[in-house]
C-alpha cells in the first residue's frame, strides 16, 4: 500500500459507492476487493485474471510479452481486472493513487451490474460457480500432467488443438449443454446437426479421443462459452462500467484535489485512439447520448437485452457516428484511403461495418456439417470475407488431430468453391 492512504480510507470510498449504486439502482453482486501488486496484475492478466487457472505455454508466452512492455514503457497495465463470479471479484493495483482506487471501485461495480443482469451472462455462465470451475479445471490437467503415463507434452498436444478452435463454440445461443460422456446411440450425423453452431463441442464428443483427451477439449470448451459473454459485450460493458464510474464519482462530491485527478483520469480512460476503436470512448459515448434520449429505465433495459452488434445497429445515430468522428478506410497500395464518412448515406455503411466487426464478428465460423464414410465434412459460413488460407491448413491439421482422420472444409476463395482437406498423422 502507497503512503497515500490507507485500507480504512478505502474502506470509507467504498461504503460510499455502495452507497450511491444503491441509490442509483445498479443490481450488483457482492463486491470483493483484492489489493495486488504490479507483478501480480500482470500475472492475472496473461492467466485471465482467474487465481487459478491451467497451465500452458501460452499463458506464459503472454506474460512474458506483457512483462517486456511493461519494462520498456510500451505498454500499460489495467488499473483493475474484474472477474464475472458471485461474489464479484476485482483486483486493485497497490501502486494506484487513492483517487485512481476510487475511480476503479466505482468502475468496477458498473461491470458488477452488467455482468449480473446481462442476458447473455445470465444465460451462459453461472457466476456462483465461476472460481470453482477454474480450479477444477486446473487442477485435472495438472493431474494429467504429472501422470507418467501421460506427461506434459501429450497435454500439450491436445490443448493446442482445442485452443486453435476455441471461438468454434455456440454465438447465439446457450452453450453449456454438451454431452459427457459420448451419447454413442446418437449417429455422427444428428450430432453434427445438433451441434452445427459448436465445431468444438462435437469434436469433444465425437473425436477419436481417450477420455483424459476428450476431458481436456471440454475444459477448453467450458472456459471458452464462460468468456464468450465479455467478447460479445466489450464495448458495451466497458461503456457502461465508464458511464457509471463518472455518474457515481459526480455524486461523491470529491475534495477539489481528488475531483481534478478524477476528471484528467476519466478523460484518459473515455478518449479516442488514432488507428483503432476505443470501445471505452464508443461505449461511453452512447450510453450518455441514451440516457439524454430515453432515461435511466430504457437504459437498464438496453444494458439487460443486447450485445454490441445489435446494440451499435440499433441505436448508433448520424448524429454519434458524426460526433465520434467514424469513418471507413481502405488499404489501397500504400495508401490509405477513406471510404466512407458519416454523412447522409455513409453513416450507415459505417455503422454496419462496425457491426460486423465487433465481439466475434471478425472471428470466421466453421461448422461441423456431416461424416461420409470416417471423414468430417466442415463448412466455413462465407459472409463475403475470405480464409486466410495459411492459417485456414494449420487450424485444419488441429481439427483433423482431434478428429482422429481426415477432415474436408468448404469454402469460397475468389467466387469459387474450394475444398482443403487435412488428415492426422
Amino acid at each position: 500500500m502507497t503512503a497515500e492512504y490507507s485500507i480504512n480510507d478505502l474502506t470509507y470510498w467504498n461504503n460510499r459507492i455502495e452507497e450511491a449504486v444503491k441509490a442509483i439502482g445498479l443490481d450488483c453482486y457482492e463486491q470483493h476487493f483484492e489489493i495486488c501488486s504490479c507483478e501480480d496484475m500482470l500475472c492475472y492478466e496473461a492467466y485471465v485474471g482467474m487465481p487459478a487457472h491451467y497451465p500452458h505455454w501460452s499463458y506464459g508466452k503472454a506474460y512474458e510479452r506483457q512483462k517486456t512492455y511493461y519494462q520498456y514503457n510500451l505498454t500499460g497495465l489495467p488499473y483493475e481486472m474484474v472477474i464475472n463470479s458471485d461474489p464479484c471479484l476485482a483486483y486493485l493495483m497497490r501502486d494506484n493513487t487513492l483517487l485512481l482506487q476510487i475511480l476503479t471501485m466505482a468502475h468496477v461495480y458498473g461491470h458488477n451490474d452488467f455482468f449480473k443482469n446481462n442476458r447473455l451472462f445470465k444465460r451462459d455462465t453461472r457466476a456462483e460457480l465461476t472460481l470453482e470451475m477454474f480450479k477444477a479445471h486446473a487442477d485435472r490437467v495438472r493431474s494429467y500432467i504429472q501422470d507418467p503415463g501421460i506427461g506434459p507434452d501429450k497435454v500439450e498436444r491436445i490443448l493446442d488443438a482445442a485452443h486453435a478452435l476455441r471461438f468454434q463454440v455456440p454465438r447465439n445461443g446457450p452453450g453449456r449443454a454438451v454431452s459427457r460422456p459420448v451419447l454413442n446411440e446418437e449417429t455422427p450425423e444428428a450430432a453434427a446437426g445438433r451441434l452445427q453452431d459448436d465445431l468444438l463441442g462435437f469434436l469433444a464428443e465425437r473425436g477419436a479421443l481417450v477420455e483424459w483427451e476428450r476431458d481436456l477439449v471440454h475444459i477448453v470448451r467450458d472456459e471458452s462459452v464462460y468468456f464468450m459473454p465479455q467478447i460479445e459485450t466489450k464495448i458495451m460493458n466497458e461503456g457502461w462500467a465508464s458511464y457509471w464510474h463518472y455518474q457515481i464519482l459526480q455524486q461523491l462530491e470529491l475534495p477539489q484535489k481528488l475531483h481534478l485527478e478524477f476528471l484528467q483520469r476519466h478523460n484518459l480512460v473515455v478518449r479516442p485512439h488514432q488507428g483503432q476503436i476505443n470501445p471505452y470512448f464508443v461505449g461511453f459515448k452512447l450510453f450518455e447520448y441514451l440516457n439524454r434520449q430515453y432515461g435511466a429505465s430504457q437504459l437498464m433495459t438496453i444494458r439487460a437485452d443486447e450485445r454490441d452488434q445489435s446494440f451499435l445497429r440499433r441505436y448508433l445515430t448520424r448524429e454519434l457516428c458524426e460526433d465520434l468522428s467514424l469513418f471507413t478506410h481502405d488499404v489501397q497500395g500504400e495508401d490509405i484511403v477513406v471510404t466512407e464518412v458519416s454523412d447522409d448515406e455513409g453513416w450507415k455503411k459505417i455503422r454496419d461495418v462496425l457491426a460486423q466487426s465487433v465481439g466475434t464478428g471478425n472471428i470466421p465460423v466453421i461448422k461441423p456439417q456431416s461424416v461420409e464414410q470416417g471423414k468430417l465434412m466442415i463448412g466455413h459460413s462465407f459472409d463475403g470475407r475470405e480464409l486466410e488460407l495459411n492459417y485456414a491448413r494449420e487450424t485444419l491439421n488441429y481439427v483433423a488431430a482431434l478428429w482422429g482422420g481426415t477432415v474436408e472444409l468448404n469454402t469460397v476463395i475468389n467466387g469459387q468453391t474450394v475444398v482443403l482437406s487435412a488428415t492426422k498423422n
